[in-house]
């Protein structure tokens, strides 16, 4: 076998794992089902939280239902820019549980926006 092959291998064996990591990671991240989220981001709560770009759909809204479309799509036929998309959510989750209020947040805007992120920090 050529260099040029062994390298192609090594970079598709590269890029399988590294999808492989990100996908682990939106899983422990992501912790409601497509249903629940989807549940979720059709109530009022979901939709007055999150910021707007010309008074549109809120980031994280528009978020969730992407994130209700890739845990619908099956592993084959995600695209690099799903990808990418599931390393902002887990992101994006991380720093917001890391800036959980004190208190009860049950009613919060904090678990508000992160369920539309597809975390709910009660679960």
């Amino acid at each position: 076998m050529g260099s040029e092959r062994r390298d192609a291998l090594r970079f598709a064996d590269d890029v399988t794992a590294e999808r492989d990591a990100v996908a682990a990671e939106f899983g422990a991240a992501v912790n409601m089902t497509p249903k629940e989220l989807e549940e979720w981001l059709d109530t009022d709560e979901s939709r007055s939280v999150g910021q707007r770009k010309d008074g549109g759909e809120a980031t994280g809204h528009a978020s969730g239902r992407r994130i209700v479309r890739l845990m619908r799509t099956k592993r084959a036929d995600l695209s690099d820019d799903d990808y990418a998309h599931m390393t902002k959510v887990v992101g994006y989750v991380h720093r917001h549980l890391a800036q959980r209020p004190r208190g009860d947040v049950r009613d919060t805007r904090w678990r508000y926006s992160l369920m539309n992120w597809g975390h709910d920090p009660l679960k």
